[in-house]
Formats: C-alpha cells, sequence, structure tokens
C-alpha cells in the first residue's frame, strides 16, 4: 500500500493551495505547545499518568468530521504515529491520505541527517486551535 510522504513545505502548499486538511494525530498536551496553524487534533492516543492508551474514539471521530475522500494531511511529533493512523484511515476506506514527513519536531534520515519537521520550518505554527478543530470540539466535549 503506498502512502505519499510529502515535507513540512509541501504540506502546507497542500492546505493552501489546494484546500487539504492537517490532522495532527499528537495528544492534546502535545497539540496545545504547538502546532501547524490550521490543524484539527484528533489523537491517536492519550497521554495520562501512566503512559500512552490507544483512543478509541480516533476513527469514529474521524469519519464524523471527515468524509471518505476527504483530501487530509497526517502529521504527529516524528511521522510514527501518524503512519498508523494513516494504516487506519485506508483500511476504512479513505483513499485521499498523506503523511507529512518529519512530523513537528523533526527526526533523522536512515543516515543519520536531520530531517527537520513543520516546527523547524519557520512555518505558521500556532498554540490555540482554530474554532471547532480542538480534540474537545470534535469529541464532541467528551475530552479524554
Amino acid at each position: 500500500m503506498y502512502v505519499k510522504r510529502v515535507s513540512p513545505e509541501e504540506a502546507q502548499a497542500l492546505m493552501q493551495d489546494q484546500g487539504w486538511a492537517y490532522v495532527d494525530v499528537r495528544s492534546v498536551p502535545e497539540f496545545e505547545q504547538g502546532h501547524p496553524a490550521g490543524a484539527y487534533n484528533v489523537p491517536l492516543v492519550h497521554m495520562g499518568e501512566d503512559g500512552t492508551s490507544a483512543n478509541a474514539d480516533f476513527l469514529p471521530v474521524m469519519e464524523g468530521h471527515f468524509p471518505k475522500g476527504a483530501n487530509l494531511v497526517l502529521g504527529c511529533r516524528t511521522s510514527n504515529r501518524a503512519e498508523h493512523a494513516v494504516v487506519m484511515l485506508l483500511r476504512a476506506g479513505y483513499t485521499n491520505v498523506a503523511i507529512q514527513r518529519a512530523g513537528f519536531l523533526g527526526t533523522h534520515d536512515f543516515f543519520g541527517h536531520a530531517d527537520p519537521g513543520w516546527g523547524k520550518k519557520d512555518l505558521p505554527t500556532s498554540q490555540q486551535a482554530e474554532a471547532g478543530r480542538s480534540w474537545a470540539e470534535l469529541n464532541g466535549g467528551n475530552g479524554e
């Protein structure tokens, strides 16, 4: 299964020029520390005192807010969670999803070279979700 991987700049261009939605699958606290401006927050996992736990509402919330043919770029901290989320969406019938390579913080390639993420690229970021794009709003106020 081929999944399109885009750079932070390509993700921003898809959002600005073609109306793609950016879905940040990091936890609420991570999202609130900084995220791509205009992103939706639908966590794949929740962070708690005992570590992480799977978000059972991830797929139902995605299906409730984004049609299966929606153009979606998924991102997280380094792209690992985004990759898992994309697989879930493809199995659920989504057809046009991409992973924002290197996530928000960045990662390293196989040779150890830095691959800066969105937050290191001087691209628009925010610590506040736009109206209707926070996890609490998307999940109907049910929180974590």
